[in-house]
This record gives C-alpha cells, structure tokens and sequence, in this order.
C-alpha cells in the first residue's frame, strides 16, 4: 500500500497543471464575483456561470494588463494560467489579462482611443474655446425626430423664443451615422452659426457609439464655431464630450446653457437700472451738495465781496483813524489850553488888569532907570488905556538904597 502525504499530492496535481498546455493559456468566460482589491495591489475575484465557480487572482504586477476597474456582476474574458495554491489544495486561475465581453470589447476601444486623443492634445483646455453668452443663431445636429430635438426647442422657445435655431437632421445612429454628424457639423460651420449644439437621447454604448468616432472627434475638435456635446443621460460618457469646448449632461441642459434666459435678463437689466438710478441720485445729491458749497467759496471768493471786505475795512480804519484824530485833537486841545493859560499868565496884559502899568520910551521898552534922563517922554500903557508923561525926576536903587 502506498501512502502519500498532502503535500505530496498537492505538488503532484499542480505538476499536472503545469504539464498541460492548455491549463497555462487559457481565456476564461465569466462573471465577477466575491472582487477584493487587495492593498498590495493583487485582486482577488471569481468567474462564475450557471453551473460554476473558478477562483481567480491577478498580481500586482500583472495590473498593466487590466484597462478598467473590475466590478460585481461583469461580464468578462480572462487570459492566464491555471495552477494548484498547494496551502489550499485548489486550483485557480492566475490572470494575466482582463477585458470586458460584449459591451466591454467597446469599452476597450473607447479607452484606447480617449487615450490616444488625449495623448494628441484634443481635450486639452487651451483649446477650449469660449461659449458665445448671447448666441442669436445656434446650429443643432442631431435627429430630425426624437426627444433631444423636442427637449431642445421647448428650453429655448421658453428661455428665448428670439434665438435662430438651425438643424442639420443628422443620423446619429448606425451606418452612415458618423459621417452624417461630421456633415453636420461642417456645414454649420459654413453657415457661420454663433454656437452648435451635436447631441442626442440616451442609449447603449452601441446606440451612442458613432459619438466615440475618430472623425467625429476631429470635426468637432477642427469646428471654428464652439461646440456643446449633450449626447444620452448624465451619467453617458462619449469621446465627443471630451472633444467639445463644453459637454453637457443631457439635451435639455444644453438647450439651457446655450440660450441666455430673456426673463432672467431682464430682471438682471431692471436691477442693474435700479442700481444705477440709486447711484445716479446718489451722485446728484453729491454733486448739488459740492456745487453747493463751491457757490459758497465762490461768493466769499467773489471780487464784489471782497470789494465789500475792503470797503467795510476801510471803513473801520477811517473810523479808527478819525477818532485817533479826534483824541490827538482833544489831547492838543488840552496841551494848548495849558500853553495859552501859561502865556495868559505870562501875557503883560494880563499883568495890566491886575494894576501893573507898561512903560516905553519911544519905541525900546523900559527895564532900568539908567536908559531914562530928565525930561524922556514916556508911553504909560494901563489896563485900559495909554498916558504920556515927561520924566521930571529920575532916582536908582543900589542894595535897596536910593
């Protein structure tokens, strides 16, 4: 009897693996189960069908060959090697590449080619060119029948019934689809339109895909005439919204960023004449005030006030200097009056009417007995009259003595 341990066939069974081509590159169909991204980078997921389950691994180093992020319930096809982890006794399957089956081999394509775009420049915001405010003519391409054509007019007629709306009824699904958006496009061009709007309802990926287009991409990325992509719900992603100077999540909403709202504007406008009617009354009252007080320098600056000014000091100074005359008059007055008093006093009249006489001979006045002789005619003059006289006698005093 022959008896092996575990480990011996483990390693056995994984030899057997190894062994079998077809084990070490194999692609296997399934969808995701149990997917733990694991914090050292490896993933740990199942595939499972109707009948089975596979556990299945995907190193850390083995990530470059996974172009999405792996989700519950994925459809996709997984390209590795089937091996035995010997700890566990299992077999599982060691990935190295991942791709989504169906939707997701679009998927791929659509990330390849985002990449390369990308990669070209084409969703660089230096090349985003600004959307018009007040656009008067907007260029739609889009299907001629449909809900985005019908979104479309119902925001702008409510917004602006004043906007040009111009459509290209273009295919925007199918064959043909692509070529018929790019001629779209183009011809809207030529016809100088303020704005396009490239668009349509949602859809599958399939249904959308003519949005994922190189050439759609280039027409719109080349338009001279800035684009809004508005292509299926929010949540749809196409490589024209990249592309496009703005994207916009739905129809709807494009319709509602490309044509300005009259009556918003017009609120706009009658707050913005409010604000400048205040400001402008405010700025009179200003300005009537400093005109104001401009008058007010200017009178008090005027040649006739200050005419007034000097006339009214003039006046004060001839006031002032008529009564600096009038008191030096009065002082002079009274300082004459002194002198005439004291030459009152020494006046010889005066000396005569208090009984004093003026005595002359000829025309030389008296002052001694020695300029008289015997027989001089004198001139006696009195208080009141004058008395000639003839010296008859004439006598000196020497010390009181005759």
């Amino acid at each position: 009897m022959n008896v092996y341990t575990v480990k011996q066939v483990n390693g056995y069974i994984k030899n057997m693996f190894a062994q079998d081509f077809m084990m070490n590159k194999i692609y296997v169909k399934g969808e995701v189960s149990n997917c733990k991204y694991h914090t050292s980078g490896h993933i740990y997921f199942s595939l499972k069908d109707e009948s089975g389950t596979i556990a299945c691994v995907m190193f850390a180093g083995q990530r470059s060959g996974l172009a999405f992020r792996m989700a519950e319930g994925q459809s996709v096809i997984a390209f590795g090697q089937i091996s035995v982890y010997e700890r566990a006794g299992s077999y599982q399957l060691y990935a190295k590449e991942i791709r989504l089956d169906g939707d997701g081999l679009l998927y791929e394509k659509f990330q390849a080619l985002k990449k390369e775009l990308e990669e070209m420049g084409m969703f660089a915001p230096e090349y985003k060119k600004p959307i018009p405010s007040f656009p008067q003519t907007i260029g739609i391409v889009t299907a001629k029948t449909g809900a985005a054509i019908r979104d479309i007019i119902s925001v702008a007629t409510r917004r602006n019934p004043y906007v040009q709306l111009i459509l290209y009824p273009a295919l925007v699904q199918g064959v043909g689809a692509k070529e018929s958006i790019v001629k779209g496009i183009e011809i809207l061009n030529e016809k100088q339109v303020d704005l396009i709007i490239v668009g349509r309802g949602g859809g599958s990926i399939e249904d959308l895909w003519a949005f994922n287009e190189e050439v759609v991409a280039r027409a719109i990325f080349d338009s001279q005439v800035p684009v809004i992509s508005a292509v299926g719900h929010e949540t749809d992603t196409t490589i024209a919204d990249f592309v496009a100077d703005l994207r916009a999540p739905t129809p709807s909403a494009a319709a509602e960023i490309a044509v300005p709202d009259v009556l918003a504007i017009n609120e706009q406008l009658e707050s913005v004449k409010a604000r400048l009617r205040r400001s402008l009354m405010s700025k009179v009252r200003e300005t009537r005030f400093k005109l104001k007080e401009y008058e007010t320098r200017i009178r008090f600056l005027h040649p006739v006030s200050k005419l007034r000014e000097q006339k009214q000091y003039v006046s004060e100074l001839e006031e002032r200097m008529r009564t600096r005359i009038h008191n030096q008059l009065q002082g002079a007055r009274h300082t004459l009056a002194i002198y005439v008093e004291r030459l009152r006093g020494l006046s010889p009249l005066e000396k005569l009417s208090r009984g004093f006489a003026y005595v002359k001979r000829e025309e030389a006045k008296l002052d001694s007995v020695k300029s008289v002789k015997v027989g001089d005619t004198l001139s006696i003059y009195l208080r009141d009259g004058e008395v000639s006289a003839e010296v008859t006698k004439v006598e000196e005093i020497t010390d009181g003595r005759k």
